[in-house]
């Protein structure tokens, strides 16, 4: 074999290289020793810059899961809200409509882990089933006499339920004029917040205003301060509604109404940011949500619709 050469710049000239087998081996091992360490740092390098298609799609499913999960707890935040609402009319519709007591709705206790499941044999988990079926029985026997009694009492209340005000004081099909509702509101002048006891329509001034249920004309009040123009109906059982910045007051002191008949008209009267109907609704003079008791008129849908709405109403009209 020939002899190779390799330049020495220190002593200018060409030395001989050492060309055994052991030497040529010794060689290609480094080469390819060196080009496996190389390989495996830009793969290192690749897996940690790049993502490999399977990464890629876990990733998007996992953004698209977390998407689907805020969506999932904006949902639930509104059904809670409505919920509550809803929960909160059924126990006013018992206790001031039907004076009694809404049918228990607490924990049935069928809630039961799976990691207990699997410890039960068979025989234990027919038993446990079985004793859940005895159980939800009697609570369906339970509640079904609740509703017997319910029956019973609005038979007997059949005056009451026309008197309750049970509908919305003006024509607001489409939900559009709900304002503001009950609660603390920023107030639209003092800038403050502040209790809010009633609900407000925004309306066209001249807008009819009608009485939410059958009663008597307690008051009429004409005035350029705080509520405006106003009336005040009483229609027993403890119920009163205050309507209030009317335009044009179209009742009496002691005018029978029943539900309806047109009461007034809206207006901007009083310390109002604009044309709009003040709302309230009173038992037994202490002051209550009046989204509860339009139970008569909204189907379940707008009935949420309208809880939401009066619920982000952040300020008020007066």
């Amino acid at each position: 074999m020939a002899s190779r050469y390799k330049f020495n710049p220190d002593k200018i000239n060409f030395d001989e290289m050492d060309n055994r087998l052991k030497v040529r081996l010794w060689r290609v091992i480094s080469i390819i020793f060196a080009a496996v360490f190389i390989a495996f740092v830009l793969n290192i390098l690749f897996i940690i810059l790049f993502d490999s298609p399977k990464e890629r799609m876990i990733r998007t499913e996992n953004e698209e899961l977390q998407r689907q999960y805020q969506v999932l707890l904006e949902r639930k935040a509104t059904v809670d809200t409505v919920f509550s609402e809803i929960m909160e009319t059924d126990e006013n519709i018992f206790r001031l409509v039907f004076e009694t007591e809404p049918a228990t709705s607490g924990s049935d206790g069928y809630s039961t882990p799976y990691a207990y499941l699997k410890t039960l044999t068979d025989r234990e988990v027919v038993m446990l089933n079985a004793g859940r079926l005895d159980s939800l029985l009697t609570k369906t026997r339970r509640e079904r006499l609740d509703y017997d009694i319910l029956r019973i009492k609005s038979e007997d209340n059949s005056g009451m339920l026309t008197a309750v005000p049970a509908i919305q004081p003006i024509e607001n099909r489409d939900l559009t004029r709900t304002a503001s509702g009950y609660g603390y509101r920023m107030h639209p002048i003092y800038k403050i917040h502040k209790f809010h006891p009633g609900m407000d329509y925004t309306a066209p001034v001249g807008t009819p205003v009608y009485a939410t249920g059958n009663g008597t004309v307690e008051q009429t009040v004409r005035s350029r301060r705080g509520p405006g123009n106003r009336v005040i109906l009483d229609h027993g059982y403890g119920f009163k509604t205050v309507y209030a910045h009317l335009n044009d007051i179209k009742v009496w002191r002691g005018k029978s109404v029943k539900r309806g008949d047109v009461i007034g008209t809206v207006g901007n009267t009083g310390l109002s940011a604009g044309p709009h109907l003040h709302y309230e609704v009173l038992f037994m003079d202490q002051h209550v949500n009046p989204v509860n008791f339009f139970f008569l008129e909204l189907p379940p849908a707008d009935y949420d619709k309208m809880i939401l709405i009066s619920k982000n109403s952040g300020q008020s009209f007066d």
